[in-house]
């Protein structure tokens, strides 16, 4: 391998100042040591960009970008603002609540530089509660598949991108020049996330390189988008899937994946987690919002889950009698 190649770290941060040490501390603890970390603070209301302050007077390989907040919806442009200023030939992301594992650097820049038809490394990440005592298991739970996790030959990862991210974003390294030749992070269709896009249109480019350890932690909380803005984003990867359908229909048409796989395979997992929607909202005593929400599972989306439909019955059968007792209590 030659002389160390510059890594350049994005860190996009909002309200981590109980987390944006740790994260840091987990950069300035790499085995490998030739990096820079931008960190973007999209307006944090709390103390984390004094926090992060005081690590960049201390090391001038850290940097900080300071923005008014854009939120969770416009998440490209903060990193490709990142993107924009940063030396590096690769890029890490590493969110301000996540930790990295020491070696994870050194490990996936000898991948790449051993590897010049890869674009992307990628590998285990354990998932946390929010103090790092409770371990939730290891991401992805997928049985190892070299093809689909190596992305080789290129487009392989695509059977299983179309349907669900199984990369850990805090696990992957990207080559710098793989990205801008895509234009940079990746939005759109409603999403509020740049790595599932993202993901999927790097498998165009080239090979994965997939590291068989865990390379970082991630902190799982109950106000994270995937929870608080379910099916929002279930819509939103369902018509991702479809536009990368289009685009790439000769390679689909050599495996099993057509359209009606697409709609059965979302218009499910629509009916299943609007089920969870109602009972959340019925179990805060939001009767209204629950019925809504059974209905949607019930009426819509066609007949692919009966078992669901069903649940969706009995649900919608428990906020009318819930609303009689209430009613009653009054």
């Amino acid at each position: 391998m030659r002389t160390s190649p510059l890594v350049s770290i994005i860190t996009p941060t909002y309200n981590h100042e109980k987390y944006i040490s740790d994260c840091i501390n987990s950069v300035l603890n790499q085995t490998y040591t030739n990096w820079e970390m931008i960190i973007v603070n999209d307006g944090s209301t709390d103390e984390t960009l004094s926090v992060s302050q005081t690590f960049a007077e201390k090391d001038n390989r850290i940097q900080i970008i300071s923005k008014q907040n854009i939120g969770i919806f416009r998440l490209a442009e903060n990193y490709n603002a990142a993107l924009k200023i940063s030396k590096g030939e690769y890029i890490g992301i590493l969110e301000g609540d996540d930790v990295w594992e020491p070696e994870k650097l050194e490990w996936q820049v000898q991948a790449l530089e051993n590897n010049s038809d890869t674009v992307l490394s990628w590998g285990k990440a354990y998932r946390s509660s929010m103090d790092l005592t409770q371990d939730y298991g290891l991401s992805p739970h997928l049985k190892f598949n070299a093809k689909i996790f190596n992305n080789s030959p290129v487009k392989s990862a695509l059977q299983l991108l179309l349907f669900s991210n199984f990369i850990p974003a805090l696990t992957v390294l990207i080559r710098k020049n793989a990205l801008e030749k895509i234009g940079g992070f990746q939005q759109g269709f409603g999403l509020p996330l740049v790595d599932l896009p993202t993901w999927q249109t790097l498998s165009l480019l080239g090979k994965f390189s997939y590291i068989d350890k865990p390379l970082g932690t991630w902190r799982v909380t109950t106000n994270q988008v995937t929870k608080t803005h379910t099916i929002r984003m279930i819509e939103g990867v369902y018509s991702l899937a479809l536009a990368c359908y289009e685009s790439n229909k000769s390679f689909f048409k050599e495996t099993k994946i057509s359209t009606d796989k697409i709609h059965r395979h979302f218009k499910g997992r629509l009916i299943v987690n609007y089920c969870h929607s109602a009972n959340f909202k019925l179990n805060r005593k939001d009767i209204k919002g629950a019925r809504s929400d059974f209905n949607q599972s019930l009426l819509k989306y066609g007949f692919i889950k009966p078992t669901w439909k069903l649940r969706a019955i009995f649900g919608i059968l428990r906020c009318i009698i819930l609303s009689i007792f209430i009613s009653n209590e009054k």
